[in-house]
């Protein structure tokens, strides 16, 4: 592994110094929760180093990381990042295309959360609510049906008579994943549909079995009530100020810095704020990544820089601007410092 990570620093390195245009910029790209932090460091780096400020793009998680996968060289990204884990199956993408050391960088935390119109109706939710409301099948006496489900009274007696219409992340985000895991596939369970499915389910082995069960519980309905949405969060936002019963899935620092337009629901009766994200009190939180190639490291100026500056107290503390947009300082902050400052990489025992 070490003699390709060799000979893939040196023949981006040679690149460098015959292209007459060599790259100097670190590029980065990804999830479009993370955008926001990793535009606010860019610039912030931009401004203190004598690098160039860092391209940040947005796209979603799984569409970062499969540009990141794609080979090493100044032809492909520095950076990918990511609100969640990067998978078994992209790490094995990367390594056949020459991608074998990975730095992975915890930056710290964030909500999901539920928001509507301001002057809408108010909300608090639990899982199984969001099951009942956008899951393609539901329990009906003892039986698996198509949801019926037109209004939110619908799926719960406490509920106005309001049309459903949510505004989820498209399957590319890493939103999208967790929403799915810990909202539908909770809400599932809590419903018996997934004991339903999992007594009916194909497969060869316990595990599959499992598998498949899971995947038809996260089966959403397809007549218009959830929408995906495949831009960031302000394509959402402006879905739900075109149509005001619409509710809408964000990240909690978006939800923040929209407060003039957007109310927040509960989730199992815990208000997502920092502290109860930070306590793991709210029940829909998830960790912020971002991904580092190491063979570019000492060929892309700045780009160990940028990952140690965008992880400094100054910046992702609980003093610092990240936090003051709305990300939860990691715990463990000082750890992830040493790792990156090493340049410990995925699987090394850090």
């Amino acid at each position: 592994m070490s003699v390709k990570l060799t000979a893939s620093a040196l023949a981006i390195a040679a690149v460098a110094a015959t292209s007459a245009a060599a790259r100097d910029q670190v590029q980065v790209a990804g999830s479009s929760t993370v955008l926001p932090y990793a535009s606010i460091v860019a610039e912030a780096f931009g401004e203190n180093f004598d690098f160039p400020t860092p391209v940040v793009e947005s796209g979603g998680s799984s569409a970062g990381l499969k540009r990141f996968c794609e080979g090493v060289g100044e032809n492909t990204i520095d950076v990918a990042n990511a609100s969640r884990k990067i998978k078994d199956k992209e790490i094995k993408a990367c390594a056949e295309n020459g991608v074998t050391d990975i730095i992975e960088v915890r930056i710290g935390y964030d909500g999901i959360v539920f928001a509507s119109d301001i002057n809408g109706n108010g909300f608090e939710f639990t899982p199984t609510d969001w099951f009942l409301a956008l899951s393609d099948k539901v329990m009906v006496d003892g039986e698996l049906v198509a949801n019926p489900n037109k209004t939110w009274a619908d799926v719960n007696a406490n509920f106005p008579a309001q049309p459903i219409q949510a505004f989820i992340p498209g399957t590319k985000h890493g939103t999208r994943e967790v929403f799915e895991d810990k909202v539908i596939l909770a809400g599932c369970e809590a419903t018996g549909a997934f004991e339903h499915l999992l007594a009916h389910a194909e497969g060869d082995t316990d595990k599959a079995k499992k598998k498949a069960a899971e995947k038809a519980c996260i089966s959403l309905r397809t007549d218009g009530v959830s929408v995906d949405i495949d831009g960031d969060y302000t394509e959402t936002l402006a879905r739900i100020e075109s149509n005001k019963d619409g509710i809408g899935v964000f990240g909690l620092a978006f939800y923040e810095n929209n407060t003039d337009k957007l109310q927040v629901a509960t989730m199992s009766g815990i208000v997502p704020s920092t502290e109860s994200i930070a306590t793991g009190e709210y029940p829909v939180s998830r960790p912020l990544y971002f991904y580092v190639k190491k063979a570019h490291i000492g060929v892309i100026p700045g780009l160990k820089e940028y990952a140690e500056f965008f992880i400094a107290d100054e910046i992702a503390g609980p003093d610092g601007p990240l936090a003051e947009y709305g990300l939860v300082s990691d715990p463990e902050l000082a750890d992830t410092q040493s790792a990156v400052a090493d340049e410990a990489i995925m699987g090394s025992n850090m």
